[in-house]
């Protein structure tokens, strides 16, 4: 990689700094959902850092900047977290399939009305589940709110960014594996892939459960109403490598192949998104970046860029998400052919 190009990339990153809408969280998050209704926040929150980041190539990292090693909030790079989760319950069989009705599997009336009895599986992994109802005193329109409710359609016809019915998965997943899903990440991914233990997944102070005689916290999938994950980019890092590699680490599979073809299969109604993960199908995305490229993204602006054809994984946080194509173009621009190499050898 030409390291001119990749110092390049790391200035124009740090020349952007997000905006959103300041470095203290309780503030930046207060200000970003204050028009919306139920808009209170009932997690923990955490003030963040300046633009870091990372560049890993062949599995080594080539470039570093800013603190890397900070637990920072990730918003909605969270959901790419929950639905690993998913991905090992399907692996373990615990569940059957994705297109099971989710309701055979939490019997507590949050699935049994006629509208709601029809979601399955797929249907809240791909953000299309239309879920009728409250949940931890946040009604499903409460994120979307425009003015006035839009009618729901039929589960899987209609694809919504919908926290409260991401947090849905998030309890529905609690109820199958009925254990705190920290617990299940650290030990089934975080632990095996080398990750510090400073990282936190965080729910709200209202979503204990009872299960099994033991109060459980139910995570949330984002830091929309605070929250969700708060983990440093040297972390994310070796989370994008997992999924680079295919579920795979230092020999030892721990995601199916078929998982990770699930993951990465774009949603019948929105051809940009997977299983909680964004695709760049047709580059849709990201101009800039390959179309086989994946990415972790959460909000102000948080991202894992996964991209097979270069055997390349970049974390790049808190940069103003309209200069991220920007900063993509700029690394591919560092990557050197080994046929310039040679012709680059030869005039000398």
């Amino acid at each position: 990689m030409n390291a001119t190009k990749i110092r390049e990339a790391i200035r124009w990153a740090s020349a952007h700094e997000s905006t959103w809408p300041s470095r203290e969280m309780r503030e930046a998050i207060a200000r970003s959902i204050a028009s919306e209704p139920f808009n209170d926040i009932i997690g923990p929150v955490k003030d963040r850092a300046g633009v870091n980041g990372l560049i890993v190539r062949h599995g080594y990292i080539v470039a570093e900047w800013g603190d890397t090693l900070r637990a920072d909030m990730t918003f909605s790079a969270t959901k790419s977290y929950l639905s690993t989760v998913a991905g090992l319950a399907l692996d373990r069989g615990l569940i059957r399939s994705v297109d099971d009705p989710v309701k055979r599997y939490v019997d507590d009336g949050t699935f049994e009305s006629p509208h709601n009895s029809k979601i399955t599986w797929r249907h809240l992994l791909n953000q299309t589940s239309e879920w009728e109802g409250t949940l931890w005193g946040k009604p499903d329109w409460a994120d979307r709110f425009k003015g006035e409710k839009r009618p729901y359609v039929d589960p899987g016809t209609a694809w919504t960014y919908n926290d409260v019915r991401v947090n849905l998965l998030a309890y529905a997943l609690l109820r199958v594996w009925r254990k705190p899903l920290p617990r299940v990440l650290k030990e089934e991914i975080m632990d095996p892939i080398g990750a510090s233990h400073a990282w936190r997944w965080h729910g709200y102070r209202n979503s204990f459960v009872r299960i099994d005689g033991i109060e459980m916290q139910s995570v949330s999938g984002g830091g929309h109403w605070g929250g969700g994950l708060f983990i440093g980019s040297r972390d994310q890092a070796r989370f994008g490598l997992l999924y680079l590699r295919r579920g795979v680490w230092k020999g030892r599979r721990l995601l199916s192949e078929t998982w990770i073809k699930d993951v990465t299969t774009p949603s019948s109604v929105q051809p940009v998104y997977g299983y909680l993960v964004w695709l760049n199908t047709d580059r849709q995305r990201f101009p800039s970046a390959p179309a086989t490229s994946l990415f972790v993204l959460g909000a102000a602006t948080n991202i894992i860029w996964i991209d097979p054809d270069h055997d390349l994984v970049t974390v790049v946080r808190w940069i103003e998400d309209q200069h991220v194509d920007t900063f993509m173009k700029l690394v591919l621009e560092s990557v050197t052919r080994i046929s310039d190499l040679k012709g680059e050898r030869a005039t000398r």
